[in-house]
């Protein structure tokens, strides 16, 4: 069985990759490799499943069945401000800020959680109609990926979903396991589950934009424990820093895109 499922994972990969490939040279797809800034310490513990940023607070949603938390620290530390843990049946994935307030998806359950964003006090839940992978917002609405291609825009007041955006490369290719989200100044940044891949979306049309590849980001790093994918967006809108992470990574890194050459 694990060998079927390891054949499964290198298809899809491979697949991918041709996806990636083929617009690599697009006129309307941008290719980005990165310059890592800097390094930030990242607790080894957190498999990382929503990642955001605010004033110098990280908010980050952490999964695994019994392992499943809200937590708010600085960037910088790995002593925390505050944290939250859900019960044992949930399995945290994607969160973000809008207001006041933090929200919080679970994996299988449908069920998404609110908190208060100062002291992350419990305030209520919603629900939805999909498996619940990431989750951003445009400042409007609640936007959140299922694993599919599909993103959902969601009221945050109803919960009522108003609109489902698919989204298509160039080649009209649905590009799936969209995982973590982060909204960067009008588009819409996803980590593509099991890859170094981050796809810059349009949040007109569900076109892509552009390709992030953190291949080899962590390459330099020495690792005590194993670790885990790609997974963690987070964007300081103020000072224009973006930051990356992963599950169970020992760093956060501020990286700065560059643009390939023959993409100018």
């Amino acid at each position: 069985m694990k060998n079927i499922i390891n054949f499964i994972i290198i298809i899809f990969l491979f697949n991918l990759n041709l996806v990636y490939s083929s617009n690599n040279g697009s006129k309307n797809e941008k290719i980005f490799t990165y310059e890592i800034v800097k390094k930030y310490p990242h607790d080894v513990n957190n498999f990382t499943e929503g990642f955001v940023y605010e004033d110098g607070i990280i908010y980050e949603s952490t999964g695994k069945y019994g392992s499943t938390y809200i937590k708010k620290y600085k960037l910088g530390s790995n002593e925390y401000i505050k944290t939250y843990k859900l019960p044992l049946m949930y399995f945290g994935e994607g969160a973000t800020i809008l207001k006041d307030k933090i929200y919080q998806l679970t994996w299988k359950s449908r069920i998404g959680f609110i908190y208060n964003k100062k002291d992350l006090k419990f305030l209520g839940n919603f629900k939805y109609n999909s498996r619940g992978w990431g989750l951003t917002t445009d400042g409007e609405y609640l936007i959140m990926s299922d694993g599919t291609n599909k993103l959902h825009f969601i009221d945050p007041k109803t919960f009522k979903e108003e609109r489902v955006l698919e989204v298509f490369d160039n080649n009209d290719v649905p590009i799936v396991n969209i995982n973590e989200l982060e909204y960067i100044d009008g588009k819409i940044y996803g980590n593509i589950f099991l890859t170094d891949l981050i796809v810059i979306i349009s949040p007109d049309n569900g076109g892509v934009e552009g390709w992030i590849n953190l291949e080899g980001i962590l390459e330099d790093v020495e690792l005590e424990e194993p670790v885990d994918v790609l997974n963690g967006i987070a964007y300081d809108d103020k000072k224009k820093r973006l930051f990356v992470t992963g599950k169970l990574w020992p760093y956060i890194f501020e990286i700065k895109l560059l643009p390939l050459d023959d993409n100018n």
